[in-house]
């Protein structure tokens, strides 16, 4: 039986869903202490218990993108703040292999501020 965090990924079309599993996978598999949870109707990644990151599809481009919580602290040129107030975002495009490097970079960072 899915659940409603499964059916979300499942949902999506294509690149998009193979973008957003893919992602799924990269932060999972970064660290053993990375977990995911169906939180405010979209999936997020904790750190110990802390919120790290989510995914999510920007509603006009629909193209996916992980924000993290902790965006105001993390310096990288491929984060966005936009119009938020501490999350900034990186959008991915789905018709293109993972940007790994800046993934790594980001999340590294970001692990740290743990």
């Amino acid at each position: 039986m899915l659940n409603d965090l499964n059916t979300w990924y499942i949902s999506k079309e294509e690149p998009t869903k193979g973008c957003l599993l893919a992602l799924r996978k990269f932060i999972l598999d970064f660290d053993d202490n990375i977990t995911e949870t169906w939180t405010h109707k979209m999936p997020m990644f904790r750190y110990n218990g802390k919120l790290l990151c989510y995914l999510w599809i920007d509603k006009a481009t629909y193209t996916p993108y992980i924000g993290m919580y902790r965006g105001l602290e993390i310096d990288h040129p491929k984060l966005d703040l936009g119009k938020r107030n501490k999350m900034k975002i990186m959008h991915v495009d789905p018709e293109q292999d993972l940007p790994i490097k800046t993934l790594n970079k980001i999340m590294r960072i970001a692990v740290k501020l743990y």
